[in-house]
This record gives C-alpha cells, sequence and structure tokens, in this order.
C-alpha cells in the first residue's frame, strides 16, 4: 500500500475572495472573467481595494487535492510558500483538511507568498488576479522524493511550466512517481501557457503522463487543430484524455473506448474551482478504478457542487452526493 493516493504539485496561492458589481471591474480595470497575472503593486491595490474579504488556500491542483481529501483519500500537496502571514495561514489551512504540505515556509524568500484577488459578480463570473510571488519558482528542489515515490497517482499544475525550474521539477516528479510504480497526469491549465510552451507540453503528455485533462481550448491549442482532430492525436500519445467543454459533454478516452459524459447547464453562483473540482470528481473515480462514465458523472457532480456557492473548495459532502446518484 502506497502512503498517499493522491500527490498534487501547483502553485500553492491564497484566493481572496470578494463580491463586486460590474462597475467595480471597470473602474478598477479589471478584465471580467479571466486570470490576468499581475504584479506586487497592483496585488496591495487590489487587496486594499477588497471589502468583505474571504481568505481561502487555493491554486489550482491546491483545491483538487483539497476536494480528495474532502472525498476521504490520502493526499499530499507539494508547493512553495514564504516564512510570512498568508504562507502559515496557508499551511495550517492544508493540514486542518488532512492533506500533508511536505514543503515548510521558506525562510529569508526575496518573494512574499502568492495570492490571487478574486472578484465574484452577481453573475457568478469570477475575475481573477493573480500574484505568483514565490510559488512560481518551485524547481527541483523542492520535490521530495519520498513523497512523489510513495503515491499512486500524481498530479501536476500546467501553470508552473512557465519557468524551466519548473520543467525540470515536474520531470523530476513524473519519473519519481513511475519508479514508484504510481502514475503520473497533468492539467493543461491555460490555453495561453499551452502556446508558450506547445513542444515541451507535448513531449511530456507524450512521454512521461499517464493521463491529461484539459478543456476544448487547450488541447486545441496544443496540436494546433480543431478540437476532434486534437483530440484523435492525444489519444494516440497519452494513455488517458479528458477534455471539458464549457457546459458541453465532457468527452474521456482511453484507447479505442470514448465516453461522453452529458453535463447539466446551470447558472453559476461563483464559477470559481469548477475545473478544479471537477479534476478531484474524475480523479477520485479514476483512483477507486471506476469505469471512465462514472468518473467522467463524478467530476460534474463536484464541479456542479462548488458552482453552487462561492469559493473554490466543496461545501457539501461529495461521497454522499455520489451516493445520490448511484455513483458508489
Amino acid at each position: 500500500m502506497k502512503k498517499y493516493q493522491v500527490v498534487g504539485i501547483g502553485n500553492a496561492i491564497v484566493d481572496v475572495i470578494a463580491q463586486c458589481e460590474d462597475a467595480f471591474l471597470d473602474v478598477n480595470g479589471i478584465d471580467k472573467g479571466v486570470m490576468q497575472l499581475i504584479e506586487q503593486d497592483r496585488a496591495e491595490t487590489l487587496y486594499d481595494a477588497m471589502s468583505e474579504r474571504t481568505e481561502a488556500p487555493g491554486g489550482s491542483v491546491g483545491n483538487t487535492i483539497a476536494g480528495l481529501g474532502n472525498l476521504g483519500l490520502k493526499t499530499a500537496f507539494i508547493g512553495r510558500v514564504a516564512d510570512d502571514g498568508l504562507g502559515h495561514f496557508y499551511e495550517a489551512a492544508l493540514k486542518a483538511e488532512g492533506t500533508d504540505f511536505p514543503n515548510p515556509p521558506v525562510k529569508g524568500a526575496d518573494l512574499p507568498s502568492s495570492r490571487s484577488m478574486i472578484f465574484v459578480t452577481p453573475d457568478g463570473e469570477r475575475s481573477m488576479n493573480t500574484y505568483l510571488g514565490i510559488s512560481a519558482e518551485l524547481s527541483t528542489e523542492d520535490v521530495p522524493l519520498e513523497v512523489v515515490e510513495s503515491t499512486e497517482i500524481l498530479f501536476l499544475e500546467g501553470y508552473l511550466f512557465d519557468k524551466d525550474h519548473g520543467k525540470a521539477g515536474f520531470l523530476k516528479a513524473a519519473q519519481g512517481c513511475h519508479r514508484g510504480g504510481g502514475r503520473a497526469g497533468i492539467s493543461l491549465s491555460d490555453p495561453f501557457c499551452v502556446d508558450r510552451h506547445r513542444d515541451s507540453f507535448r513531449r511530456l503528455v507524450k512521454e512521461e503522463m499517464d493521463f491529461a485533462l484539459g478543456n476544448e481550448h487547450e488541447w486545441a491549442s496544443l496540436y494546433q487543430t480543431d478540437l476532434e482532430s486534437a483530440l484523435k492525436q492525444a489519444a494516440t500519445e497519452c494513455g488517458l484524455v479528458v477534455c471539458t467543454r464549457s457546459g458541453a459533454d465532457v468527452v474521456l478516452i482511453r484507447g479505442e473506448e470514448r465516453v461522453e459524459v452529458p453535463v447539466h447547464r446551470v447558472v453559476p453562483v461563483d464559477a470559481t474551482g469548477a475545473g478544479d473540482q471537477f479534476a478531484a470528481g474524475f480523479l477520485y473515480g479514476y483512483a477507486t478504478v471506476k469505469p471512465l462514465e462514472v468518473a467522467g458523472r463524478m467530476g460534474c457532480v463536484a464541479a456542479a457542487e462548488v458552482i453552487s456557492h462561492y469559493g473554490a473548495r466543496p461545501e457539501a459532502d461529495i461521497l454522499d452526493m455520489f451516493r445520490a446518484e448511484g455513483l458508489v
């Protein structure tokens, strides 16, 4: 038996969430519905402009790992935080949720802990303004082999692929995971990130990954073609391909097997974390050896729950929701 069922590696970001009107976005020059990278001074300005803000440990894969912890799996998260208030908050919050955080806060760091200011408008759209700070500096030194060699599944966050030391860290982690007999996978995370590192992403997916998750735009960007052609090519290069499609059916392909899982469209209260919790539900099914259709449906149930309230972490007992749907 492995020590962990799922280990994630990603940006360790504290989500700072506030509700606002569309006019607030206009006045503050915030692009609606997208994620923007910002510098430290802009982060401080937007943080001060937020009213009734709430803080939660975040980051894409961090949210996924928290969802898996909520489902009762043995999990760990690898990421960098500084020896500051937000860094200690992040560490304590993960541990309180039952997720191991093997990387101690970095003392004397040049950069502070990462944070994302998320503004949620009445239509549920979230506008994310992310200061990456220290989390984007993750490298091979931050990847403990005793952790990645002791997990059944490793899940990597594509955002960290933006820097060479992040790429090296991913390679070390994937090879360590495989050496221990585990399976490694990645979230493509962002079409612009894929655009910047297409060749490296394709090489990683083909040579090191057992599974890969992405949305329709990310897969089309990866192979620079239409979605169907992209998915066919992906299926020849990666053992398991998962594609979400903005409210349309989710596509899962493993060898000759192709499954399309219907999605019930709802108006979100807050779309933050929808993709992250889809990944959590899907990975729960994958880790517990469920059929592809069941794993895909689990992803959809988890995503639907998280968009029904504010914040990127589940509030309901997702396992109970799986039971209600006859999935477990």
